[in-house]
């Protein structure tokens, strides 16, 4: 489901549902600058160290997932937010089963 209008109301923690071994995804809004995804991780799926072009700002809508920024370790939960700087290495692992919003900045 792409948002169609700004008047749309929805929940982030309703739009994606757990799958039992897997990470899933569903791309809310995609545009020129930039785009916003939403992901469900199974609880101990993760994303290996990889690095992304872009700047991009991770916000936890459930759940707990630890995060590997430039060799640092954080842990999230609840509404905490990250800013992960384009180039820099990250790698993501989901402590507990959780919906994640990832917004990148293309420009």
């Amino acid at each position: 489901m792409a948002i169609q209008q700004i008047t749309d109301v929805f929940r982030f923690d309703k739009l994606v549902e757990y799958q039992k071994g897997t990470i899933v995804s569903r791309q809310i809004l995609k545009v020129a600058g930039g785009n916003i995804t939403l992901f469900a991780f199974d609880e101990g799926q993760e994303l290996s160290e990889h690095t992304s072009p872009f700047d991009a700002l991770v916000q936890i809508v459930d759940g707990e997932m630890a995060i590997s920024l430039a060799g640092k370790a954080y842990s999230l939960s609840g509404e905490d937010s990250i800013i992960m700087p384009a180039n820099v290495p990250h790698a993501l692992k989901a402590i507990k089963s959780t919906k994640m919003l990832l917004t990148m900045i293309h420009d």
